[in-house]
């Protein structure tokens, strides 16, 4: 299947940091700053803003691999955003170009691939495992 989706393809998520986006509230540390799961989850969504309307019905990318730094803390109540850039297409496999800032800096960076899904055969594939 073609897809029609072209390199320079880019999103940029923002949102307010809550408490709920901490590390001590995720668990992944016990210091109120913008946890680093919840700035992957930021970039994630940024980079199949991306490409996901672009795709035909019933196709979705899911996340495949990260390589992501976390340059800097972001205290509560701060602007964090998540831009997202694809700069490589092999097959159904995109790479993406991926940066996260506050409002004083850059907060993160790395790259993240993306893989193109034919959802209900996922789905399908997915729950057969809770069959065998």
């Amino acid at each position: 299947m073609e897809f029609n989706l072209k390199v320079g393809m880019a999103a940029e998520i923002e949102k307010i940091v809550d408490e709920k986006d901490t590390a001590a509230s995720f668990g992944s540390g016990s210091v109120l700053v913008f946890a680093t799961p919840m700035m992957i989850g930021l970039m994630e969504n940024a980079a199949l803003s991306a490409v996901d309307a672009y795709l035909p019905e019933n196709y979705a990318t899911v996340g495949i691999h990260l390589d992501v730094k976390h340059l800097a803390a972001t205290p509560v109540g701060m602007k964090v955003r998540a831009k997202a850039e694809l700069v490589e297409i092999n097959d159904k496999k995109l790479k993406f170009k991926i940066e996260a800032y506050d409002e004083k800096e850059k907060i993160g960076e790395g790259y993240h691939s993306r893989y193109i899904i034919n959802v209900p055969k996922f789905i399908k594939a997915s729950k057969e495992k809770l069959e065998k």
